[in-house]
């Protein structure tokens, strides 16, 4: 039986985002202004095809699920990679820190610019449509945030979680991820998360705090062909 993670992009486009959803009961996309995730209902080539439609020549989409990856028609798929999720299987409290604030509007382009250069993931101006973010600054400079993004019901996965090149090795990173993790469970929330399957040190990190390895994920760019 599939579990509502195997398929975390589609589950939250049909419960928590249904009003970020574009598309129809075959396949749905989050708006290309909030974030590149796409998905398909199943593996049919009627979901496909359905998919295929609500793209536009040239545009990029990114799968995330368990189940094996099939390439939507007039698609190529420009980077593929095996990643893993992880859930967390205890409780972690709110974190109280004098340094982290609560982000917003006003943030956004500094958020941007972090992500930006750390790469944590897709990241847009837009991304707090998804959910809350946090982050810490130092002399006025957004050095280190977390937040959320895909959600489904009692779930909550937190990411966008990166530090500033210059703070790194301080413990900001596994500071930022307990405090998002601690502000989803205070909402009566399960966090999980995504990492690349290569990426040992994070997964140790995610470990080490209470996280434990759920499922391998199966990640694809893709590009509509002309």
């Amino acid at each position: 039986m599939s579990h509502i993670l195997d398929r975390p992009v589609w589950n939250a486009l049909n419960t928590r985002h249904a009003a970020l959803a574009q598309g129809n009961d075959l396949a749905k996309r989050y708006a290309p202004s909030i974030h590149p995730f796409a998905a398909s209902r199943d593996e049919s080539l009627e979901s496909l095809q359905a998919l295929a439609e609500i793209a536009s020549p040239g545009e990029t989409l990114i799968f995330l699920q368990a189940d094996e990856f099939v390439l939507p028609p007039g698609f190529t798929a420009t980077a593929t990679a095996l990643g893993v999720q992880m859930i967390a299987e205890r409780h972690m409290h709110v974190i109280e820190d004098d340094r982290i604030e609560k982000l917003g509007e006003a943030d956004a382009a500094d958020m941007l610019e972090l992500a930006t250069l750390t790469k944590p993931g897709p990241f847009t101006l837009k991304a707090q449509a998804l959910g809350d973010f946090w982050g810490i600054r130092e002399n006025g400079r957004l050095i280190a945030m977390a937040g959320e993004r895909l959600k489904q019901d009692g779930l909550t996965e937190l990411s966008g979680v990166c530090v500033h090149p210059e703070f790194q090795g301080k413990g900001l990173g596994r500071l930022m991820t307990l405090y998002a993790a601690g502000k989803i469970f205070a909402k009566g929330e399960q966090p999980f998360l995504h990492t690349y399957a290569s990426n040992s040190v994070a997964i140790g990190l995610y470990e080490s705090i209470g996280f434990r390895l759920r499922t391998p994920m199966n990640v694809a760019v893709i590009e509509r062909q002309a």
